[in-house]
């Protein structure tokens, strides 16, 4: 890739689709650098990304995404919400960042050799991760973090059950329950028990052995992470004034009529919410990870040329933790 002074660009490899399906409709192409014409934007050269659920929901054309990314063929081809690399210019009004700051965040278009970020949507990252952790954190982390905090509130002894718990989502929700003070129950298959158990889970059940429905205790809060329950058939392990949270509204089952009914059923509360990502929530997730109180769990990394191969890895539904793409 070459760049003039100006930082007008000439040639960068992004991984894009055009039209809405399966992994391999995912290329890497020739783009333009992004412009940081906008006052309050960086340059950032990416080092790594990761990929999430709602990346392969776009690529799918699921119909809720197409009401902002298109109805026949995608709107923003370059896919990728978290980004973490290095500035390498800034816009005039910027003023947390300058030239040669490792920083992370969220970023649409991230599997990307450059992105142009606002600088409200990052921060500088955590001095004891790599380029891959720091990727792994942003949309999964603050999307547990605003859910449990934010949406659920949940309090010090509170009886949390986290459903899918080695996922993305998942990983980063067992270990802030136990932060918040929790009593984390966490929920995941044979393989993953003693590692979720490991994050801070008081207790762990193996899904493929034991129902959590069919255990007779009754939890504050229930946050499936992977979109495998409903509200409805959670009811009964609910307290009388129980939220059940889901982060997949666009999965079919998921229908906002479910939602909206399920909160009119007597003080038992079913929500959702969309992520807002914001720098002072990565600043919150930094500052825990430093201080070894939060830690991003990888299963592997793949090179931006192996994306199709990756989206085929999260598409299996097994994932352990992130899967990051190592773009430098």
């Amino acid at each position: 890739m070459f760049f003039k002074k100006n930082w007008e660009v000439m040639q960068v490899r992004a991984a894009m689709y055009s039209s809405f399906g399966p992994p391999k409709v995912i290329g890497i192409r020739d783009v333009e650098t992004p412009s940081i014409k906008e006052q309050d934007r960086v340059l950032i050269r990416v080092h790594s990304s990761s990929i999430n659920t709602l990346d392969s929901l776009y690529r799918k054309g699921y119909y809720p995404t197409r009401l902002d990314n298109g109805l026949t063929k995608p709107k923003n081809p370059i896919l990728g919400i978290d980004v973490a690399g290095t500035i390498e210019a800034v816009g005039e009004h910027v003023q947390k960042f300058k030239v040669g700051d490792h920083v992370f965040g969220s970023c649409f278009g991230s599997h990307s050799e450059y992105v142009s970020p606002r600088e409200q949507f990052l921060c500088h990252m955590p001095k004891n991760l790599t380029f891959e952790e720091a990727a792994a954190i942003p949309c999964a982390a603050q999307t547990a973090l605003q859910a449990l905090r934010d949406v659920a509130k949940v309090k010090q002894d509170q009886r949390v059950l986290i459903y899918g718990a080695s996922g993305g989502v998942g990983h980063f929700a067992v270990q802030l329950a136990h932060y918040f003070g929790a009593e984390v129950t966490a929920v995941c298959s044979t393989a993953n028990v003693d590692w979720v158990k490991e994050l801070g889970a008081h207790q762990v059940i193996d899904y493929m052995k034991q129902d959590f429905r069919e255990n007779g205790i009754k939890y504050d809060l229930i946050l499936d992470a992977v979109g495998k329950r409903t509200f409805f058939s959670c009811l009964r392990s609910l307290t009388d004034h129980g939220v059940y949270i889901t982060e997949h509204l666009f999965f079919p089952k998921y229908h906002p009529i479910q939602i909206m009914v399920g909160s009119l059923i007597g003080r038992k509360k079913a929500k959702f919410h969309f992520t807002k990502p914001n720098d002072q929530d990565l600043a919150f997730l930094s500052a825990l990870v430093e201080e070894e109180k939060l830690k991003p769990v990888i299963e592997k990394c793949y090179p931006l040329e192996e994306i199709v191969e990756a989206h085929q890895h999260i598409e299996s539904g097994r994932t352990k933790g992130k899967i990051v793409l190592t773009v430098k």
